[in-house]
Order: C-alpha cells, then sequence, then structure tokens
C-alpha cells in the first residue's frame, strides 16, 4: 500500500498498481475461492479440518498477514492526540454499539419476516464490531491510522462485554416486548475474547514492537521510507488470501442456494451503505478532518465476520441459515467496502483542508 497522499495530488491517482484495481483483483479472489471450492473435491472439508479450539488456521493467517503491515505503521507516539478526542470516541461508541445493532434488528425483520435463520444470522453479524478488515479499508481510503488503532482497540473492549448481552437482548427480549418469535444466542465471554486476542492482540503487538525496534535502529525516517514499503503490500496479498480461503470453504452453499444468497444480501447493503453514510455525516457535523471522519464511517460500516461465523456455526450448526447469513456477511462486505474506499477517495477533495 501507498504512503498517505499529498494535499496537491488527486487521491487516487497517487494509489499504486495493486490498490488502483483491488476490485479487479478481490473479484478475482472471489471466483478462484468459488471455483476452487466447486471443483477441488474435498478441499471444503480439508480447510475446515484446519482449526484449533474452533479457530480457522488458514483464515487466521490470512487475517494475521492482512493485518500486521498497518499496525507497523501506526505512530504509536501520537495516540495520546486520538484518545483526547472525546468526541470522536463517543461517536463511534454510539454508532457501533447503539445505532449498529439496532439497524440491523430493524433490517433484518422488515426485509427477512418469513426467514427466521437467516434474520437470526444478521442480527448476529450486526453485533460483532469490525475488529480485523476496517484497518485495511481505512488505510486505503486514507483515513487516520492512529484513529483506527484505537477505535479497533475501544471496539475490541466493548465486544468482550457486550456481544453476549446485545445477543440476549436482541433475539430474546426485543422480540419478546413486541411480540416477535425469540432465537437463543450461546455464545461465552471466552470465545469472545479469544477472537480479539487472536485477530487483533497478536497483529498489534507485533506492529508495535516492529515499529519500536526499527525505529530505535534505523530511524524513523529510514523505517517508514525503508521497511514500510517492502512490508505493506503483504497486507493485500493476506486479504486477498483470506477472501480466496472464505469463498472455497463456503462456495458450494454460496452457489446453489443463489435466490438466498440474494435475499441475505439485501439487508447487508443497506446497512453498509446506511452505516458508512451516518459515519461519515457524524464525522462532519462534528467538525471533524477528512481523516478522522473516514475513519470513523469505516469502523461503523464494517463487521467481524470471523466471529459472527464462528458463534452462528457454534450455535446452530455449520449448515444452518444463521451460519449462511454469516457466510454471506463478508461476501458483500468486501466489494461494498471497496467501493466506498473510492467514493470516499472522491470525497476527499471537498473537504476544506485539502
Amino acid at each position: 500500500m501507498t504512503a498517505t497522499p499529498t494535499r496537491t495530488d488527486p487521491a487516487i491517482t497517487r494509489l499504486s498498481t495493486l490498490d488502483r484495481f483491488l476490485p479487479v483483483w478481490i473479484g478475482l479472489a472471489m471466483a478462484l475461492g468459488l471455483l476452487l471450492g466447486r471443483s477441488v473435491s474435498g478441499l471444503g472439508d480439508a480447510l475446515a479440518a484446519l482449526e484449533v479450539d474452533g479457530v480457522s488456521l488458514p483464515i487466521a493467517i490470512g487475517l494475521l498477514v492482512m493485518m500486521y503491515p498497518v499496525l507497523a505503521k501506526v505512530r504509536y507516539d501520537r495516540l495520546d492526540t486520538v484518545t483526547g478526542d472525546r468526541r470522536m470516541l463517543a461517536a463511534s461508541l454510539v454508532l457501533n454499539w447503539i445505532l449498529g445493532p439496532a439497524l440491523m434488528f430493524a433490517l433484518a425483520w422488515l426485509l427477512l419476516p418469513d426467514l427466521p435463520e437467516y434474520r437470526t444470522g444478521l442480527i448476529i453479524v450486526g453485533l460483532a464490531r469490525c475488529i480485523a478488515m476496517v484497518i485495511i479499508w481505512n488505510d486505503l481510503a486514507c483515513g487516520d491510522r492512529e484513529a483506527a488503532a484505537v477505535l479497533v482497540a475501544l471496539n475490541s473492549i466493548f465486544q468482550v462485554f457486550a456481544f453476549a448481552a446485545l445477543g440476549w437482548f436482541y433475539l430474546q427480549v426485543l422480540p419478546g416486548w413486541l411480540g416477535l418469535e425469540q432465537a437463543s444466542l450461546d455464545v461465552s465471554t471466552w470465545q469472545i475474547a479469544k477472537s480479539v486476542l487472536i485477530f487483533l492482540g497478536i497483529p498489534l503487538v507485533a506492529g508495535y514492537l516492529t515499529r519500536r525496534l526499527g525505529e530505535r535502529r534505523w530511524g524513523r525516517t529510514a523505517y517508514e521510507e525503508r521497511l514500510l514499503p517492502r512490508i505493506g503490500p503483504w497486507a493485500l496479498y493476506g486479504l486477498l488470501f483470506t477472501i480466496v480461503v472464505l469463498f472455497a470453504l463456503q462456495g458450494e452453499q454460496i452457489t446453489t442456494r443463489p435466490l438466498d444468497v440474494a435475499r441475505i444480501a439485501v439487508p447487508l447493503l443497506a446497512y453498509f451503505a446506511i452505516m458508512w453514510s451516518g459515519g461519515y455525516v457524524l464525522g462532519r457535523a462534528l467538525g471533524m478532518t477528512y481523516e478522522r471522519t473516514t475513519t470513523l464511517a469505516f469502523t461503523a460500516a464494517g463487521n467481524n465476520f470471523e466471529l459472527a461465523i464462528a458463534v452462528a456455526i457454534a450455535t446452530f450448526g455449520v449448515t444452518s441459515g444463521q451460519a449462511l447469513a454469516g457466510v454471506v456477511g463478508p461476501l458483500i462486505e468486501v466489494p461494498a467496502l471497496v467501493a466506498l474506499v473510492h467514493v470516499s477517495l472522491l470525497l476527499r477533495k471537498r473537504f476544506t483542508h485539502v
């Protein structure tokens, strides 16, 4: 990935070839994953068997490779400027833990009233706030890396303590109040904490140590101009690898149930668009810079698909409709947020500081 564009250069033209054609690479990765899952006998089962304590090793490797380079770019000595911005922290908590779950609940019931399994799966997706891929989308859109690191860490802490409680509220309590069908969610605090520790903790520690040791040895300028350009592209390589694995694992379900996938996709598309737009409008209304507004928008729109899929499978089974809804989550999220990256770069020129 490239360095942050200068104020005088058009943002999109400053993207590297790898970044500029990212939608093409992602489309190819999806197609390759689906093709492998459908054509290579037993591949999906073999990939599914590669797990430790319920964590898929191929997906874990892809996500860790994806997040490490971006977290190595964060200037950790500047985090205090983010933690002091109480408006942004409060806005992120409201978007992620009040508006996000409520919006997904409303969309699921409004658009899937006759499909209870898919509806429950989407509500679970809405509860799992993003702690991984949002780092990539934010970086591609030239958002504030330090702000992204802080907001992701904040969401991770809330996720450990709030996920199960909100699942109980949105699947049992609120439907009961409204006279709607109820569902249950069996998820342990350890399962959520494990997801946070693996998919955020490991790359965060690795990125922090790389930054500290690299600057101590070569200095900040040499570290950012020589080392970061070498490791930067691995973030996108990890993203593409993760997409191939995901779609290879679930290729059969996706290709054999296209109408169901389409039904699930409609509320997901509405959710991503509304959450991103809401974050953008709120950030602008609060007078934030482009970088922090973009970070607020993407951290509000993204979801922790790995946690959502793991919870759905553990609670309802690997062939359940809830699990399929979780799988369709990244199927829709990836191209939708890639498109929003390009929208962000176009909007960047409208901010007064550019």
